[in-house]
C-alpha cells in the first residue's frame, strides 16, 4: 500500500530507476518487468519505443498548473486550440485546464505506473513530439498507435484516456499499468486529496476544494476501463 505522500507525488521513494531507451525513468517496481517487455516487443516489431514523460512529482505538476492559471502558459480547448483565458473566472479556467492537465496530487504520473510513449524513429526530421491526438490518429505515430492498441493488454497496460468520456481529453499516447494504477486510484480518495491540497495549495485551489467531489468523479475516476 502506498503512502499519501507517494500517491500524491510528494516523494519518489517508492520508485526505482529503469533504463528505457535512451533515458532512465522512475518506475514502480511492480511495473518494471511489464514495461521492459512491452518495449522489447515493440522494438522487435520494428518500432523504437520511447517514453516522452514518466514520473512527474507534485511540484512539477503544480508548476504546469500554475503557469496555465496565471496565463504564462496557454490553455487549450477540447480541439487543442488556444483559449483567451483573460476573461475567464477561476472556475472556468480550472474546468478548461482539467481537460489536458491533471490536478496536482491526482496525476497518474505520480505513481510510476503511467507513461506517455512514442515511436522515436517515426518522428519526421527536424520535428519534435507535440503529444497531440492527430499525431497518433492520422500522423507519424499512427502505425505505432495501432500496434499498441493490438498488443498493449498482453503486457498489463491499457489506455485510460482512449475515448472522450467528458473528462480528460483523449490521449492516445498515455498508457497505464492496469493493476498498479487501479490500486493507486482506489487509495487516492477525495478526502486524502483534499488534505494534500490544503497543505500545499496552488492557484485556484479554493474553487477546486469547493468542487472536489465533482472534479474527482468527472476527471480523476472517469477513465476508459475497457481499453
Amino acid at each position: 500500500m502506498m503512502t499519501p505522500l507517494e500517491l500524491t507525488g510528494q516523494t519518489d521513494s517508492h520508485l526505482g530507476s529503469t533504463l528505457v531507451g535512451q533515458k532512465t525513468f522512475l518506475v514502480h517496481p511492480n511495473v518494471e518487468h511489464d514495461l521492459l517487455a512491452l518495449k522489447q516487443a515493440a522494438d522487435n516489431a520494428g518500432f523504437e519505443f520511447n517514453i516522452a514523460s514518466g514520473f512527474r512529482d507534485y511540484q512539477r505538476q503544480c508548476t504546469i498548473w500554475n503557469n496555465k492559471m496565471s496565463g504564462q502558459s496557454v490553455i487549450l480547448d477540447s480541439n487543442s486550440q488556444p483559449l483567451d483565458s483573460h476573461g475567464l473566472s477561476d472556475g472556468q479556467k480550472v474546468q478548461a485546464i482539467l481537460r489536458w492537465s491533471a490536478l496536482p496530487g491526482s496525476s497518474r504520473h505520480h505513481w510510476g505506473s503511467d507513461f506517455d510513449v512514442f515511436d522515436r524513429q517515426a518522428l519526421p526530421d527536424g520535428e519534435t513530439l507535440k503529444l497531440e491526438p492527430w499525431e497518433y490518429l492520422d500522423g507519424h505515430q499512427s502505425e505505432f498507435y495501432q500496434w499498441l492498441k493490438t498488443h498493449l493488454a498482453e503486457f498489463g497496460f491499457f489506455f485510460p484516456y482512449r475515448q472522450d468520456l467528458g473528462g480528460v481529453s483523449p490521449e492516445p499516447w498515455h498508457i497505464s499499468h492496469r493493476a498498479t494504477a487501479q490500486s493507486c486510484l482506489e487509495a487516492l480518495t477525495p478526502k486524502l486529496l483534499a488534505e494534500q491540497i490544503s497543505q500545499t495549495p496552488f492557484l485556484g485551489a479554493e474553487y477546486v476544494l469547493e468542487h472536489l467531489d465533482s472534479i474527482y468523479t468527472g476527471y480523476i475516476a472517469n477513465i476508459d476501463q475497457a481499453s
